[in-house]
């Protein structure tokens, strides 16, 4: 294998930063060598609403990486976030012809499980095997080579509109880049930031972006729930820059250096330096009176997330607890929140498993863009979706098809 065959490029679509991160392969180990990143001018809450905006900014982003790893970069895994994202469970049962399992029973139970009525407007984005059971034997990861007369599986599913699917593909492909697949960024940061022994334990990760907060439920080591909430980092910018009468930059750069999701934790002397708007005089504040705007608003992303954890009733299974990742998680604080919400041991998650530039992608932030990476290592392929093809989504179906294989 070349070299620039071995490159995987993750492609972080979010709603403040385009994050674009190289990877390379090499003995069964991912080594990071580049990492671009460029403010998003052109999304709202994980939704393109800008192409243009966004070309310009994954074509910025994707030149510092292309400048770090040395390499033209042609392809990438994009991530796809948004509220429209819908993850739902089914179950599909088949007879076994021949008395034992091949690959074809696999494709046809999972078939049989993924038959759900599908409005016009939606896509299948992933299905994801969670268990097969063989004549009431449930637990069984592979079913391949096992004697049986039925074979039932369940799936995960998650679908997401057409169009904001779409949408990411055409800015990719406008920027010049092929798109290897489309994936789900929760499913890509749970890639880098959960072992194995916490996805069979039972787990939830908490990717709290800058547009959404996006979560991902794993027990015995599947995909159990998936859910995408419009409420995120920037609504606590937004309220620090109201709530502080400064510009939403300047909010931004305070929440980065001085925020606190948890008022208890600041001492009363402390103060920060506020600039004005309207050329008034920056203004001194005490450091409590952020922390008093940026908890309320941290504590009502944690609850809404809590309330569909207990609603799911998944909330038994969460014996690893909850790891926090994405660029808010970073504020101080945050993890002490979550544990008085939820009740359970909290974490942040940054990337592991990585070689290469690890101290440069070693950050909650670049949890999804590795994550993608390390989703391309694992289902490496030929580019579904290149620059030019028309009727794109045409492709899903036939993607679809092949995707199951991925597992077996």
């Amino acid at each position: 294998m070349g070299k620039k065959d071995s490159l995987v490029v993750g492609l972080d679509i979010g709603t403040t930063k385009i994050c674009t991160v190289v990877g390379e392969v090499s003995d069964g180990q991912v080594n990071i060598i580049g990492l671009g990143t460029f403010p998003s001018k052109g999304l709202r809450k994980g939704v393109v609403i800008n192409i243009e905006s966004t070309v310009h900014s994954i074509k910025k982003a994707v030149e510092e990486a292309e400048l770090m790893a040395g390499y033209h970069l042609t392809s990438v895994y994009a991530g796809l976030a948004g509220g429209h994202i819908k993850g739902i469970n089914s179950h599909g049962v088949i007879a076994v012809k021949n008395r034992e399992i091949g690959p074809n029973d696999v494709k046809r139970v999972i078939d049989a499980a993924s038959a759900i009525a599908m409005p016009m407007d939606r896509e299948v984005i992933h299905i994801i095997p969670q268990e097969f059971i063989v004549d009431d034997q449930d637990g069984i990861k592979d079913p391949v080579g096992m004697s049986g007369v039925r074979l039932e599986g369940r799936v995960h599913i998650v679908t997401g509109a057409i169009t904001s699917a779409q949408n990411i593909i055409k800015c990719a492909n406008k920027a010049g880049l092929d798109v290897d697949d489309i994936v789900l960024e929760q499913l890509g940061s749970s890639e880098a930031v959960l072992t194995p022994e916490e996805k069979d334990l039972g787990v939830a990760i908490v990717d709290i972006g800058g547009g959404t907060t996006d979560l991902v439920i794993f027990s015995n080591g599947a995909i159990k729930h998936t859910a995408v909430f419009s409420l995120a980092g920037s609504h606590i910018t937004s309220d620090i820059s109201m709530g502080l009468r400064t510009p939403v930059e300047e909010a931004e750069k305070i929440k980065i250096k001085y925020g606190c999701a948890l008022a208890s934790l600041v001492r009363k002397d402390e103060t920060i330096e506020v600039p004005s708007v309207g050329g008034r005089k920056p203004r001194v504040l005490s450091r409590q009176t952020l922390a008093e705007i940026v908890e309320p608003r941290v504590e009502e992303i944690l609850t809404l997330v809590h309330n569909e954890v207990v609603r799911t009733g998944f909330s038994n299974l969460l014996a690893s607890g909850i790891v926090l990742t994405g660029g808010s998680a970073i504020l101080e604080g945050c993890p002490e929140l979550a544990e008085q919400i939820f009740n359970l041991p909290v974490r942040r998650g940054a990337p592991i498993g990585i070689g290469g530039l690890v101290d440069l992608v070693a950050s909650p932030m670049y949890a999804t863009g590795v994550g993608l990476v390390l989703y391309g290592s694992r289902n490496k392929g030929r580019s579904r979706f290149k620059v030019g093809e028309g009727n794109i989504f045409s492709k899903v179906t036939h993607r679809m098809r092949e995707w199951i294989g991925e597992f077996f």
